[in-house]
């Protein structure tokens, strides 16, 4: 929280002692000592291995209460900066890939994040009025903070100042978007049974010959604009074969179309006009 400082790694499955080889080598790469374990609720955390290794090493290990992700909410808002918006949501469910991210983690990401992307900190918040105005301090990196706090380990902080002078930022983002591209290649996009066998079911109605009609008639299309066709749900300038009446829903969610295909050639039944 005081410095900003983030180490990230991947594990393949949720077992204790992957976890807590994990925490050692992400400890070793600190620049500063680790004194306290502060994790959720999960199984892969909550066990006697990691409760062993913190008491071995004096860290002290604290939880947070279960369902209240807030307790953690400065490590919870790291999931979209430092994974998700640069992961995604895929799944990765392979040695090679966790692997290929592990890789990105203990080098150019781990450099680019701590070394060269600088952000603010909330210092204080003052109400004017009926507003509430947020008051952040400058800029900085997290090497820049850790560098200005008194606990920090001056021999890698040494090492890491050289490595920043030798480090070029736009070859680093290049190296991280090329490892990205590889890791995305490595991602398990299989679908859900249910979902394999829509997939087919429609490619086998898309195969059927015929014409058809209403939904069948529009998918029957071969390539092309879809516009141009006779029977084209796309609005076109004198349309001859269909009309549309708009409604509006009662719960005000905004108009819809009702769309009647009428044949060209029919002749339809006119109602008399009644006498008044």
């Amino acid at each position: 929280m005081q410095t900003t400082w983030t180490e990230s790694m991947a594990v393949l499955g949720r077992a204790a002692e992957p976890v807590q080889r994990a925490l050692n080598e992400i400890a070793t790469e600190l620049p500063f000592p680790l004194l306290g374990v502060d994790t959720d609720y999960g199984s892969e955390f909550i066990n006697y291995h990691l409760k062993r290794w913190c008491d071995t090493r004096q860290i002290q290990f604290t939880r947070g209460r279960p369902y209240k992700k807030d307790d953690n909410a400065h490590i919870e808002q790291k999931n979209w900066t430092h994974v998700r918006k640069l992961l995604a949501w895929d799944r990765h469910d392979t040695h090679e890939a966790v692997a290929a991210m592990n890789d990105l983690y203990r080098n150019e990401l781990r450099l680019w994040m701590n070394l060269f992307l600088p952000s603010v900190k909330l210092l204080k918040k003052v109400r004017v009025g009926s507003k509430v105005r947020r008051v952040y301090d400058a800029a900085c990196t997290p090497f820049e903070r850790v560098k200005s706090c008194p606990q920090a380990d001056p021999q890698k902080m040494a090492q890491l100042a050289q490595l920043r002078k030798r480090l070029d930022p736009f070859q680093l983002s290049r190296a991280i978007d090329r490892k990205l591209e590889r890791i995305s290649r490595l991602a398990n996009r299989r679908l859900s049974p249910r979902a394999e066998q829509q997939t087919t079911q429609g490619a086998t109605q898309q195969k059927r010959p015929g014409a058809g009609c209403g939904k069948d008639a529009h998918q029957n299309h071969g390539l092309g604009n879809p516009a141009h066709c006779g029977d084209s749900h796309f609005p076109t300038a004198a349309p001859t074969t269909n009309f549309r009446l708009h409604f509006k829903c009662l719960d005000n969610r905004g108009f819809g179309y009702i769309l009647r295909w009428l044949d060209r050639e029919s002749n339809l039944p006119t109602c008399p006009r009644q006498p008044r």
